[in-house]
């Protein structure tokens, strides 16, 4: 959540302990997990070089919430998923998708927790929750989509004046690779859409 304060500063020591200044306090990463469920941002820094650790300190959050028995957030599918996408041409497409993902999630998670109490009324994880995610992620995948089709706009303007005209859209240079995009795109979309329904 976006905000006007200053993020605290945490300084993690060679001793692997973490220290607030904000409160001149020692905290442990459970407390920092409960920084971040409360809406407070904060900044990791190394306290000999002054390195911004915030990302291997919010991993280590992640990791030991998910050796937590009935703790587990994330799919085995979409974690060696994820360790396929290093490396890979899509790299750097796949923190701003997530990103984008999770904010909309994040947007909608009131209209999300009503539906699961309802279909949580029974007790087990009711149809009408798993289809109102499944619903949202290929929203979320068609906007995606849409806004990387407009990176060149174009293209869009070139193929919508063909359309227009009735005849097929010419390859643009560089619309192999623009086309290799799109279809490991829809690849992640249907890859997604599985991943919904295992669940």
């Amino acid at each position: 959540m976006a905000s006007d304060k200053e993020p605290t500063v945490i300084k993690k020591y060679a001793n692997r302990r973490l220290y607030h200044t904000g409160t001149s306090s020692y905290v442990t990463l459970e407390d920092l997990a409960g920084l971040v469920r409360a809406g407070e941002d904060f900044v990791v820094y190394d306290a000999k070089s002054g390195e911004d650790i915030t990302r291997s300190v919010l991993a280590q959050i992640i990791f030991d919430e998910e050796a937590k028995d009935g703790q587990n957030l994330l799919p085995i599918t979409f974690l060696r998923q994820l360790i396929r996408f290093y490396g890979d041409s899509m790299q750097a497409l796949v923190p701003r998708y997530l990103e984008f993902s999770m904010e909309n999630f994040a947007k909608d998670q009131n209209k999300f927790r009503e539906q699961m109490a309802k279909a949580f009324g029974g007790g087990a994880f009711g149809g009408n929750a798993l289809d109102a995610i499944q619903a949202q992620t290929r929203a979320n995948m068609q906007m995606f989509t849409e806004a990387f089709r407009l990176f060149n706009p174009f293209t869009a303007a070139a193929e919508a004046r063909q359309e227009a005209e009735g005849a097929k859209p010419a390859a643009p240079a560089g619309a192999g690779e623009l086309s290799d995009l799109k279809r490991e795109l829809s690849e992640m979309r249907e890859r997604l859409d599985k991943l919904s329904r295992s669940r």
